[in-house]
């Protein structure tokens, strides 16, 4: 049965109107992007597909367009649909942090950090600065360096923190390569920045590695 046949009521556009994008599942959202389903399935039950196969949702839309070209029901007009949606989403909650918004979760701030640094030809070290509600009161790209690795020095994270009068620090750096997994020069960094930043009485919330998929975030890991 074509989802227009079915009861008005279960429709996803009828559902979004009737009672907002809250309303959807995961499936039904990724199905209104996707328009149409492949051979047998509809929209719906090819989302579906799609999450069981390479999900949970978020999974599914950090992954890099070369990779979901390759999954069956995604072509290119699909996955550029996708990755618009999620840039659309990634700039409406960079646009609310650069306006003082405050960082409420971790997913959050990797996400901001993401979208400015993922994708940059070499290592690019940057930190977040927030007050003592957590709001946003700066951003500064503060290391460069090669595909490898950047020099990161504690000393100019502490003297930016002190311009800032923050309350608390963010940090995060890209890995070119692709891959997020922290290395033991990422965590050893960790420390002498916590260390640095504890003797102004700055606290370091986390520090996210940004590689293709999901950023990493160390904290998480327990290591900061």
């Amino acid at each position: 049965m074509r989802i227009q046949e079915w009861p008005s009521a279960e429709r996803p556009r009828e559902k979004l109107l009737a009672g907002g994008a809250g309303a959807l599942s995961d499936a039904e959202l990724l199905a209104l992007i996707l328009g149409s389903g492949v051979r047998g399935h509809d929209a719906v039950g090819t989302a579906r597909r799609l999450l069981a196969e390479h999900g949970p949702l978020a999974s599914l839309l950090e992954q890099p367009p070369a990779r979901l070209l390759r999954m069956r029901g995604i072509g290119t007009a699909r996955a550029c649909a996708l990755k618009a949606a999620l840039e659309l989403a990634a700039r409406s909650q960079m646009a609310d942090l650069e306006r003082g918004g405050a960082v409420t979760d971790p997913p959050s701030a990797g996400r901001y950090l993401a979208q400015r640094l993922r994708g940059r030809p070499h290592e690019v070290f940057a930190a977040m600065f927030l007050n003592s509600r957590h709001a946003v009161i700066g951003f500064e790209e503060l290391f460069q360096g090669t595909v490898d690795g950047a020099e990161v020095h504690p000393r100019v994270l502490v003297r930016r923190a002190m311009h800032h009068n923050a309350a608390a620090v963010i940090v995060g750096h890209n890995h070119p390569s692709g891959h997020a997994e922290p290395s033991a020069s990422d965590r050893a960094v960790t420390q002498r920045l916590k260390q640095a930043l504890a003797l102004i009485d700055v606290r370091l919330i986390d520090h996210f590695v940004i590689g293709d998929g999901k950023p990493v975030s160390m904290a998480i890991r327990g290591w900061v």
